[in-house]
């Protein structure tokens, strides 16, 4: 193969949603903050995001992170999130998943399993793995600040649809699935898809997505979330559709925080219940209110996630360099 290039992998699930983190084959990636490197890979390294989350390599549904030096005097390391369209900001799946492989594949130095902080693209996180045997049984993660941004309605199916647009890393507009005139089971996959698109796009035209303390990197609407109750207090299950109609196979990281943040705007800290949520494969995440704060003078709370993540694959991945298929190609 002429001017073959190779990239190694390792990949877990986390509830069920994959992580592809790129270990070899990534040049530097330049920038004093994480958002100036997200914006260095996109303009200059967007064809490795391309190789390894598209087909032939990947799948519409694949997700990915790229390890970076951090940029925080006290971060372990930096992390890039990747997926079919671009980068997200910040990924929770993404923490727990790279967290645990931290422990069990030594990807980058820390001093403290309890303490592993890692700078993202929305702020740093610090994960929390819980060990036993040498394997890690499951991660927690203190977010970054999530709050309650807007609420309004949008028309959908001929009706006014009711829509909190919440941060939580990233932004995402959280819609009830009853409302919606949709049960989340994965039968309804393809339905789920086509009405996130919808709802994104009449979110789009109703609001004006602008981060409250002014990074214009973050005002964008990540993704569509839909809810809907469970059989108990303190459960529900929720789906997340982001990127082009990629659908979260896990309760989402960061949704799971927004949806905190409703509660926490709702209710008040005091009243906070810890969350147990569902991923639309039975899966769960926990999460719980851990503290107050302010973000550009809104009321925002700090939020704790737990999750499990496991390993599924090691990977050196080849580029032919006469291969036609070099960006990788999209089918949905």
């Amino acid at each position: 193969m002429s001017q073959a290039r190779h990239f190694e992998t390792l990949d877990y699930h986390t509830a069920g949603e994959p992580l592809r983190i790129l270990r070899g084959g990534v040049p530097v990636i330049a920038g004093d903050t994480m958002l100036e490197k997200r914006r260095y890979m996109q303009r200059h390294h967007d064809d490795i995001r391309q190789l390894l989350m598209l087909e032939p390599r990947g799948h519409a549904n694949m997700y990915g992170a790229v390890l970076t030096e951090p940029v925080s005097a006290d971060s372990d390391c930096g992390v890039l999130f990747l997926h079919n369209e671009g980068y997200a900001t910040m990924c929770g799946h993404g923490i727990i998943a790279l967290a645990t492989a931290a422990v069990e594949h030594q990807l980058f130095s820390f001093d403290d399993p309890s303490r592993i902080r890692i700078d993202t693209p929305a702020g740093q996180v610090e994960a929390n793995a819980s060990i036993k045997e040498g394997k890690v049984e499951s991660v927690s993660f203190l977010n970054v600040p999530s709050f309650v941004q807007q609420e309004l309605t949008v028309p959908f199916k001929g009706k006014d649809l009711p829509v909190t647009i919440v941060f939580s890393g990233v932004y995402y507009a959280f819609v009830d699935a009853q409302d919606a005139g949709v049960e989340l089971v994965p039968e309804n996959a393809a339905e789920l898809a086509a009405d996130s698109r919808a709802i994104k796009q009449a979110v789009s035209r109703a609001a004006t997505i602008r981060h409250p303390l002014g990074d214009e990197d973050l005002n964008f609407l990540f993704g569509v979330i839909f809810v809907q109750p469970g059989d108990a207090p303190g459960q529900s299950r929720q789906v997340c559709l982001f990127a082009d109609g990629e659908l979260d196979r896990s309760p989402c990281g960061t949704g799971v925080s927004g949806r905190a943040a409703i509660q926490f705007a709702r209710v008040g800290m005091a009243a906070c219940e810890r969350l147990t949520i569902e991923s639309i494969i039975g899966t769960s995440f926990t999460v719980e209110c851990v503290g107050e704060t302010e973000t550009g003078g809104l009321a925002a709370v700090l939020t704790r996630v737990t999750g499990s993540a496991y390993m599924t694959g090691e990977h050196k991945f080849v580029l032919d360099g006469e291969d036609p298929l070099k960006q990788g190609f999209f089918i949905r």
